[in-house]
């Protein structure tokens, strides 16, 4: 085999890597969840007010014992969190999008994402185990 053909068949070998890497980047792209729609933080705390979510979740989305889940600081992918809002699977009553827009929910979601979690219970003196 000539050096020429020796290159050329290195050159058709690293064009079909870099091939096979890019479909196997469109593959992983396309498994990955959508991306919530861009929101508003500020409008999305006075939503989760006026659209009563607080009654459940707490006004700063703590959580209302057994009435509803914490929020705070452990807001599920947009895809799921979308979902469950549209069809609950628990007690929490539907928001359909005519009672709750996508561009609503969508700053109701920024704003819990913009919420930091919680302190571990171990970093707070009150709570942390005696010795």
């Amino acid at each position: 085999m000539s050096q020429r053909m020796a290159a050329w068949l290195v050159i058709a070998a690293a064009l079909a890597v870099g091939e096979g890497l890019a479909t196997a980047k469109q593959q992983v792209t396309a498994q990955q969840p959508p991306a919530a729609p861009a929101g508003n933080a500020e409008k999305g705390k006075t939503l989760f007010v006026e659209r009563a979510c607080w009654q459940c979740h707490g006004l700063a989305a703590q959580g209302g014992g057994a009435a509803g889940a914490r929020l705070a600081g452990r807001v599920a992918p947009w895809p799921a969190f979308s979902r469950y809002v549209r069809r609950p699977t628990e007690e929490m009553i539907p928001y359909t999008v005519k009672v709750l827009p996508d561009q609503d929910l969508a700053d109701i979601y920024t704003w819990l994402r913009s919420i930091p979690p919680p302190p571990a219970v171990a970093t707070i003196p009150q709570l942390a185990p005696r010795r």
